[in-house]
């Protein structure tokens, strides 16, 4: 199929992946906003929010990391990532109290990574944050639009 030449270079600006790029870190950073005013999330992780610390990869342990406990290998295969670059995140975010790790009741040779009490609380807190910033979404672009835009990108991203 022979598409037509563009009269301008206006697309590389415009495209729908830049614009759905764009879309994901502005929302990211209304959430870590949210999270870092929030008066239920510890200190010492809103203020490592609101100094722009956490990033979109800490985002990955709160998104992947089972209620129960997950294998460094089992979450990064889960985030998309390296074992190695997730050890790394996990060593991080093990420093702010978020994870830590212990024994693997199946395999004794296993380490399992757990939320904290800290940890949970920041999941928690993430759950209210998304949850405001996608009310504050669907305010700004209308109930129809939101839907219409939630239902197409389940439906390009096969969930």
């Amino acid at each position: 199929m022979d598409l037509p030449e563009p009269k301008d270079d206006d697309w590389r600006q415009t495209h729908l992946g830049r614009l759905l790029g764009h879309a994901m870190r502005r929302f990211d950073a209304r959430v870590y906003e949210l999270m870092a005013h929030d008066v239920e999330v510890p200190l010492a992780l809103s203020n490592l929010a609101a100094r722009q610390q956490v990033t979109a990869a800490h985002i990955h342990i709160t998104r992947h990391l089972a209620r129960g406990g997950s294998r460094l290998g089992e979450l990064a295969e889960s985030a998309g990532m390296t074992k190695q670059a997730m050890g790394a995140l996990v060593d991080q975010c093990e420093a702010w109290g978020l994870v830590r790790r212990e024994a693997d009741p199946l395999d004794a040779r296993a380490r399992r990574i757990v939320f904290t009490a800290d940890g949970l609380a920041w999941l928690e807190a993430f759950r209210r944050c998304v949850a405001r910033a996608e009310a504050e979404f669907r305010a700004s672009v209308g109930e129809e639009v939101a839907t219409v835009v939630a239902l197409g990108l389940e439906a390009y991203c096969g969930s």
